[in-house]
């Protein structure tokens, strides 16, 4: 059996996937981040009491990580060569989250160059959408082959 290594834009996603397992923030947010294809990202992630605030619910940095990160890896996924930086980003909570299995589906609206726009909701395990996010993101300096979670499969 040949085993056949992911090249091009594939061989992008599968090391940007990488790089998001290698964040030390996901030691506190169990989450696994797929790529299926440019400018589509998604998060599946667990809510869990330890998230939650004072009155049993998650808190709001739960919303704004997996929102900000689907978005961010949906525009990411067009850039090969830099890693991109959130410069805004809007948020609109619409239905508390409580625990269990939630998705984050991000997907890259507009830009090419410098600045990209894109766009993310989370869905519960009902299908139920209870948060969107807008945001832009810029080119940065940073090199994502010299990130050390960056790697090829």
């Amino acid at each position: 059996m040949r085993v056949t290594r992911p090249e091009g834009a594939d061989a992008h996603h599968r090391a940007l996937e990488s790089l998001y397992a290698a964040a030390p923030i996901n030691q506190l947010f169990a989450s696994t981040l797929e790529i299926p294809e440019p400018g589509v990202a998604r998060i599946s992630f667990e809510i869990v009491p330890a998230h939650f605030h004072a009155a049993g619910a998650a808190h709001g940095t739960s919303y704004f990580k997996m929102l900000d990160d689907a978005a961010f890896y949906a525009c990411n996924s067009l850039i090969t060569d830099r890693f991109l930086l959130t410069t805004q980003f809007n948020l609109l909570l619409t239905r508390p989250l409580s625990a269990g299995p939630v998705i984050a589906e991000g997907r890259w609206i507009s830009g090419q160059r410098r600045v990209f726009v894109g766009d993310a909701r989370l869905i519960t395990r009902r299908g139920e959408e209870v948060a969107r996010g807008t945001g832009t993101f810029m080119r940065s300096r940073i090199a994502l082959a010299s990130l050390p979670g960056y790697r090829f499969a």
